[in-house]
């Protein structure tokens, strides 16, 4: 067990799981949360614990990836055991679902290059015909798909419920109404002085900033380069409706309570986080292609959410080369990834475990060559 004070700055989806898998260990948490003011990506969080696809163009991301979405169902347990906050996983696999033979392709030659660099990574290719065996209900355009065994949804409000009502029965301290703007490093001390824009402060030994979009001026102020954007998400969902859909997609999922959610966009606006009717019509259009069912369905409400973004769509896990002490975690897939930001990323950053093997691939200098260029597939 730690004695030092170790400081969250972010109270979302990344930032509570690394804040509870410090507590869990006994360390000192603090959470600084900004509060329901901030752009929660998890509002627009599709809700897929997905490992299929991810980390085609890094294998160490396909790694953890396939790691974390292992450590889920024990993490699942453990929050409804320790809070009574159900996160809503479900993890019997699930289907990525194409519209031509040339994408359904594409997918085949993606899958089986990840599975081959990383290895344990399974995958099947289905036809239309092996589809309905699993997706009864699935539409006739929909030409071909693939199954990931290790995929699953989850509910992310629920599941940030249940991390911060896991925090405070670990004894962290969680404070809303947090807009952190100021940071200071004491090099005598070693300490970080924390200051939010009401002039509430604080001091910590550690400082972990996992602010999503707010994270880049802060993370400049104690010497880490954080380069992130945003890209937006729409989603739609419909009234309750009696289980017609088995397994999660990547069009469409059921939930636990029977509303089907639909999404997503992934678009460049900067800080808009508003809806359009153009994406809406889009979603609906190609949920109603997916599954024709949806056609009769009433949806009841249509929302946009902000999600960071690196410059290569890949984590970020780096600690500061001139403030000891000093973190930045800035990731893309919160819900996939929170079991291994649990047990993994929070032993971690608060200095109870060594640097886990591999996560050099996650540094930030990685994005200081002046001749790459990069792009994402989100």
């Amino acid at each position: 067990m730690t004695k030092e004070q170790v400081t969250v700055v972010g109270g979302g989806l990344v930032g509570a799981a690394i804040a509870y898998g410090a507590a869990r260990l006994g360390a000192r948490v603090r959470v600084l949360d900004q509060g329901d003011t901030a752009f929660r990506a998890s509002r627009g969080n599709f809700g897929l614990v997905w490992l299929s696809s991810k980390g085609g163009g890094m294998s160490q991301y396909a790694r953890w990836t396939r790691d974390a979405v292992r450590m889920w169902p024990e993490f699942h347990r453990e929050l409804l055991d320790l809070t009574g906050v159900d996160s809503g996983l479900q993890q019997t696999g699930g289907f990525w679902l194409g519209f031509s033979d040339k994408e359904v392709q594409k997918r085949a030659d993606l899958l089986a290059k990840i599975d081959r660099e990383v290895g344990d990574v399974p995958f099947e290719m289905m036809d239309h015909t092996q589809l309905k065996q699993y997706l009864p209900r699935v539409g006739p355009k929909v030409v071909g798909g693939s199954f990931g065994a290790h995929d699953g949804h989850a509910n992310p409000l629920m599941l940030l419920h249940a991390l911060h009502a896991g925090l405070r029965q670990k004894g962290a301290d969680v404070i809303t109404g947090a807009d952190v703007c100021e940071l200071k490093h004491d090099v005598a001390s070693g300490q970080f002085a924390i200051k939010a824009r009401d002039g509430q402060a604080w001091k910590s030994d550690r400082l972990i900033l996992a602010a999503g979009l707010g994270i880049g001026n802060l993370a400049e102020q104690v010497g880490i380069y954080a380069p992130v954007t945003t890209t937006r998400g729409q989603v739609l969902i419909t009234e309750r409706l009696k289980p017609f859909i088995e397994y999660p997609t990547n069009k469409a999922r059921q939930t636990k309570e029977g509303s089907v959610q639909i999404g997503s966009t992934s678009e460049d606006v900067g800080l808009d986080d508003g809806t359009t009717t153009d994406k809406i019509e889009w979603l609906a259009k190609r949920a109603v292609e997916t599954f024709p069912d949806l056609s009769k369905a009433r949806l009841v409400r249509a929302w946009g959410a902000l999600r960071p973004l690196t410059p290569d769509g890949y984590p970020v896990y780096q600690s500061s080369p001139t403030c000891p002490g000093a973190y930045v975690a800035i990731c893309h897939s919160g819900v996939t990834l929170a079991a291994g930001h649990a047990y993994v990323v929070g032993p971690w950053l608060s200095g109870m475990t060594r640097t886990p093997p591999g996560f050099e691939s996650f540094q930030s200098d990685r994005f200081l060559d002046p001749n790459a260029s990069f792009t994402n597939d989100h």
